[in-house]
């Protein structure tokens, strides 16, 4: 039977992915700190931090996994034309911490957020290092969709998403996913699925085969140019 692992604040290395508890699904191991070093150890090995702001910090590998193929990615017709109506343009790492900031505010029927203050301030230090990258939706100077991740090799490990237009976060996995694909990355990690990821075409890996192939991409070289600040332009057949 598996059981939690307790991490030490300044040290202590995690459990393999596949000792995670199926009760609540891939809750993996619990404290720890939320520094670079340790946020870059657990994406390295399929692990990401996800918990409640007065909750402990909370560790989690999932089964199943939900994951796109770049290049994959399922737009409907009427989500094709919608775009093609606007005048939206993207942009890559011109605002990560806006798009975080946008990300932590609570949803409609929610109270609050998991992306806590100190989970931003993790995430701003992780950008500051080059391992967090955000994609940004704007319309006329405004900010209005985007997301952010963490990229590993050739993968990237969506974190969250917003927008205050709709399908302006469609726009921005479009764009992302175009970019990604440009770069040859091989997967995105999108942790949990749910419907709304399904119907963009995520599909459900057993976590086993999620972790043969991240360990299969996570060394590989991306060109430094991919995350570079820069605007993109969304190309729609």
């Amino acid at each position: 039977m598996n059981s939690l692992s307790f991490l030490d604040p300044s040290q202590g290395q995690f459990p393999h992915p596949e000792q995670a508890l199926s009760e609540p699904n891939g809750l993996l191991a619990i404290g720890g700190d939320l520094s670079t070093e340790r946020l870059c150890q657990a994406y390295y090995q399929g692990i990401f931090p996800w918990f409640n702001e007065d909750d402990p910090i909370l560790w989690w590998s999932p089964d199943p996994r939900a994951i796109f193929i770049p290049g994959k990615l399922h737009l409907s017709r009427s989500l094709i034309k919608h775009l093609k109506k606007t005048n939206w343009h993207f942009t890559v790492n011109h605002a990560f911490q806006e798009v975080v900031a946008n990300c932590a505010a609570p949803r409609d029927g929610q109270d609050g957020t998991w992306i806590s203050p100190d989970i931003q301030q993790a995430y701003f230090a992780m950008h500051e290092s080059g391992k967090a990258h955000s994609l940004e939706v704007w319309q006329d100077g405004d900010l209005i969709g985007g997301l952010y991740g963490i990229a590993v090799g050739q993968v990237f490990c969506g974190e969250s998403m917003f927008h205050k237009q709709t399908n302006a976060s469609k726009a921005a996995m479009a764009m992302l996913d175009q970019h990604l694909t440009a770069y040859d990355f091989r997967l995105i990690d999108a942790q949990i699925m749910n419907p709304y990821l399904e119907s963009l075409g995520a599909q459900a890996f057993k976590r086993s085969e999620f972790l043969t192939l991240l360990q299969k991409f996570r060394d590989g070289t991306i060109s430094p140019a991919c995350w570079q600040r820069q605007e993109v332009t969304l190309e729609l057949d």
